[in-house]
């Protein structure tokens, strides 16, 4: 699925990935291909992406994630 991590002041990732582990505001949440649109909330934590056999972290204050026909939006108000 394509994943893009996005911030105010620049495009933090973007690429293939087969999962994202998000931190909603009722807690850490995974996003699988092919899975249910959904709009989620954000607070602060880390977000997991793993593309092939590498994970990447990325630690983001807030924010907002978009899933939708196999994409996933993370809106983010700042990088930590």
């Amino acid at each position: 699925m394509q994943v893009d991590l996005i911030t105010p002041d620049k495009k933090a990732f973007s690429g293939e990935a087969s999962s994202v582990l998000l931190p909603g505001t009722d807690g850490y949440f995974e996003i699988l291909e092919n899975h249910a649109p959904l709009v989620g909330a954000l607070k602060s934590g880390m977000v997991r992406i793993r593309s092939g056999q590498q994970d990447m972290e990325f630690g983001i204050s807030s924010g907002v994630a978009e899933v939708l026909g196999n994409k996933v939006s993370i809106l983010a108000d700042s990088l930590t």
